[in-house]
């Protein structure tokens, strides 16, 4: 099976229904570090809220929307009605091998061990996940009335020990499918159509169970990791409901 174009994840996602305490349903807020996202919206209602150090906004979606926002965009999805969308990553297996962090207060994201143990969902995983969910709307709303810079220092000292596993990731997923390009183009400039007699089609099914993600139940799509055996299926972005991204295979922030 080929990879998705240009080493691009997908899934998707039912926004979480959950009441919080600030009155407004939906997901955990949280930042990624190197990849970019993109929401297609399919149907429903509801808002993507964003915190950046050019401030607060609160973006509309409404079926049909396409909204996407670059590394060090602070994102909580609001639902307001039957809210659900396609999820689209940048880096496919990066954002899974713990390319986000939540924004629990201060206190929690300056303990390794206490962070671990906020974003890891055990015993039920509603339960869990919505426990994760408020905590992290806690830090949120606290950094909405500053704090931004500290938050960024401690998510880079939560990851830094992942820089290089992440690396190796994009250069064999993203990098590599550019380079890809980058040859075709090669040929075809030396009139070598070779590599258009190797012309596929790829399908992939729905996977009927859903998982408790950041910001809703998921519909993931088990897209092969580049660097996985043949067999062996990518993690679902927005990550699983079980263990906080262990290193490996995958890792939720």
């Amino acid at each position: 099976m080929t990879p998705l174009p240009g080493g691009v994840g997908i899934s998707g996602l039912t926004v979480y229904d959950w009441e919080a305490a600030d009155g407004l349903c939906g997901g955990t807020p949280h930042m990624h570090l190197v990849c970019s996202e993109a929401y297609l919206v399919i149907s429903g209602t509801g808002s993507v809220q964003t915190l950046t150090t050019g401030g607060f906004a609160d973006t509309p979606l409404h079926p049909g929307d396409l909204v996407w926002f670059t590394p060090g965009t602070i994102h909580r999805l609001v639902n307001t009605g039957g809210l659900r969308l396609v999820v689209l990553m940048q880096n496919s297996g990066l954002p899974e091998a713990g390319d986000a962090v939540f924004t629990f207060p201060a206190p929690v994201l300056a303990d390794p061990h206490a962070y671990q143990a906020a974003a890891t969902l055990t015993g039920d995983p509603a339960t869990a996940a919505r426990r994760r969910r408020d905590l992290a709307l806690d830090g949120f709303l606290a950094l909405r009335e500053g704090g931004l810079r500290e938050f960024h220092t401690a998510a880079h000292r939560l990851k830094s020990h992942l820089l290089d596993a992440w690396w190796q990731r994009w250069r064999d997923g993203a990098l590599a499918a550019a380079e890809t390009t980058g040859r075709q183009l090669e040929r075809l400039k030396a009139g070598d159509l070779s590599h258009l007699d190797q012309g596929a089609v790829s399908r992939l099914e729905r996977a009927e169970h859903r998982l408790f993600g950041m910001c809703g139940r998921l519909h993931a799509y088990a897209v092969r990791d580049s660097r996985a055996a043949p067999d062996s299926p990518t993690p679902p972005l927005g990550g699983p409901s079980g263990p906080a991204y262990p290193h490996n295979p995958k890792e939720h922030p």
